[in-house]
């Protein structure tokens, strides 16, 4: 199955296209453009470097959420506009669940950390079992003091929310590790391989109800706002 995989819940959008499980190209910006004005450009160029038409395409995969509000409208409009335009099948695919397989085969806890902005982070907290990151608890929007005193150690945070939440974390002591930040972001492949296997275990969701996980209201469109 080919699959075209889109990511824009951060700042650092991507996209990836995937045989099966096999990664055939990846392509991340982060630089001040708008994913609107980025991620069309960004997937021709991906389908033109690795050789393949849009025609080729078996089926889409996009990170619905939680994080940017304006990003995630962005891709979930493109992946929708691209399902019905074409035919294909869709997997939603949630951010943090893609985020917390940046650290697979972890023998602590994950929980990857997502800045929400307003004094908040989103999380949600996965253990590695076998093969995948099994999640452990809903998705959450906390403030930093709050997330933080939700974690028991030991346990290994990611992701750029861990900035804000970093003032409580340094109260909690060993047992608690942050991950690198090259495993900060979230990544098209990852939701591309996530998006594969929803895929093959028909979890496609149709286009028309495709949306965004925001877990909180979306705020008011600000009068000259770009997308």
């Amino acid at each position: 199955m080919r699959i075209l995989a889109l990511e824009t819940a951060t700042l650092a959008g991507s996209a990836a296209l995937l045989d099966g499980s096999r990664v055939v190209g990846e392509s991340v910006l982060d630089i001040a453009l708008t994913h609107s004005e980025r991620l069309m450009a960004m997937v021709d160029r991906l389908l033109t470097d690795c050789g393949w038409r849009v025609s080729a395409l078996d089926g889409l995969a996009v990170s619905i959420g939680p994080g940017s509000f304006t990003g995630l409208r962005v891709g979930v409009a493109t992946a929708k506009g691209l399902a019905l335009a074409l035919g294909l099948p869709v997997a939603a695919v949630p951010t943090l669940d893609a985020l917390a397989e940046n650290l697979p085969f972890a023998e602590a806890p994950v929980c990857p950390l997502l800045d929400a902005r307003k004094g908040e982070v989103y999380l949600a907290l996965y253990r590695w079992t076998v093969d995948r990151m099994e999640r452990q608890s809903d998705y959450l929007a906390l403030s930093p003091r709050s997330a933080v005193q939700r974690l028991r150690l030991p346990v290994i945070v990611l992701g750029d929310g861990v900035a804000a939440c970093l003032p409580f974390l340094a109260e909690r002591g060993a047992g608690l590790r942050v991950a690198p930040a090259t495993s900060d972001a979230p990544s098209a492949a990852i939701v591309g391989r996530l998006g594969h296997t929803m895929l093959e275990g028909d979890q496609a969701v149709a286009p028309d109800s495709l949306a965004p996980m925001y877990l909180r209201s979306f705020p008011p469109k600000l009068a000259g706002a770009r997308a």
